[in-house]
């Protein structure tokens, strides 16, 4: 007798577990739809290629080509090996760089060139020749902005000039170092 009646209450208790299972199925709200805003963007990776970059005042802010770019699933920058780029003012003017890597916001507003960095800017008019030699610097593209804590060097005709950290404001053509400066002056011939 014993033996039936815990073999009842078994039969019962797996009866009300089932039964509670078809229940928490039956009133579970159905599963949200993904919200997808956009088509899915994938990873990808180019080889050999040339990038014109615009700003959000739609004029050229830089192109850049390089060997490799890859964009990683899920982050909308890019990442680049061996750049070669064009860095533009507001009046068109342009520095000619390199470095050996360079990272790329997602929109296209701030540009880290890591590794070695060298950047000219050809003369133009009354405005001479400079170069940039440097490190791990951070360009602000709309802004026309760059900075860096490394220990930089600005060429220009005459002048040699050596410090820890720089600014750079594309637009009012003013390139600054910040501490630590050397300066080697050579006299003008006429």
């Amino acid at each position: 007798m014993k033996d039936r009646r815990t073999l009842a209450w078994v039969v019962a208790l797996a009866m009300a577990a089932a039964l509670t299972q078809l229940l928490v199925w039956w009133l579970k709200p159905p599963p949200k739809p993904v919200a997808m805003v956009g088509p899915p963007r994938a990873s990808y990776e180019l080889d050999n290629f040339t990038m014109r970059a615009f700003g959000q005042d739609g004029k050229l802010a830089f192109t850049m080509s390089a060997p490799h770019l890859a964009r990683r699933e899920g982050n909308d920058s890019l990442y680049i090996n061996a750049p070669h780029y064009l860095l533009f003012s507001k009046n068109g003017a342009a520095w000619q760089g390199t470095s050996q890597y360079a990272w790329i916001s997602a929109d296209n507003n701030v540009v880290k060139l890591i590794g070695k960095v060298d950047m000219l800017r050809p003369p133009a008019g009354k405005i001479s020749e400079a170069e940039i030699h440097t490190a791990d610097a951070t360009v602000w593209t709309q802004d026309k902005r760059m900075a860096t804590a490394a220990p930089s060097v600005i060429q220009e005709p005459g002048s040699i000039l050596r410090g820890t950290g720089m600014k750079a404001d594309f637009d009012t053509r003013t390139l600054e170092l910040l501490a630590d400066v050397h300066a080697t002056l050579t006299p003008r011939t006429h």
